[in-house]
């Protein structure tokens, strides 16, 4: 399945007083992944694909992390994402992050393509995941 992968340098603002990432930091880094993993898939930024697929976005219905080394300011690390389920309104994502070749935390997420519900437009509901992006995310 498709893989994305991306660069960062550790911030002060992701760590706590000791210098180490505060573990939700790391969510919000998985977060930015999958919105790059979806990007490389789609050719498409976050609000060119809402407005090409009318849709209202892909909220996360479960997320787990395991935490393996500390990683700390100004570290430079790697983040390896990949679909590793793609159903037909659903999508697993697996993110690996790593400094050098020493994978340190590993993050998993569950999520939802969602539209706007035609009935009463305040509210979301899943629909299934157009199937050349489905497609898309299959492939690698």
């Amino acid at each position: 399945m498709l893989k994305n992968l991306r660069t960062l340098r550790i911030e002060w603002g992701d760590c706590d007083p000791a210098g180490i990432v505060y573990y939700p930091r790391y969510f919000a880094m998985f977060d930015h992944s999958t919105t790059t993993l979806i990007s490389a898939a789609s050719g498409l930024n976050k609000f060119d694909l809402l407005k090409k697929y009318a849709m209202a976005g892909y909220p996360m219905v479960d997320t787990r992390a395991r935490f393996l080394v500390p990683i700390r300011y100004g570290d430079d690390v790697t983040i390896e994402s990949q679909f590793t389920k793609v159903g037909t309104s659903s999508f697993d994502i697996r993110h690996k992050l790593f400094r050098g070749s020493t994978l340190c935390v590993e993050g998993f997420e569950t999520r939802v393509w969602v539209g706007y519900d035609p009935h009463d437009p305040a509210r979301i509901r899943s629909n299934p995941i157009p199937e050349d992006l489905a497609a898309k995310f299959r492939a690698g």
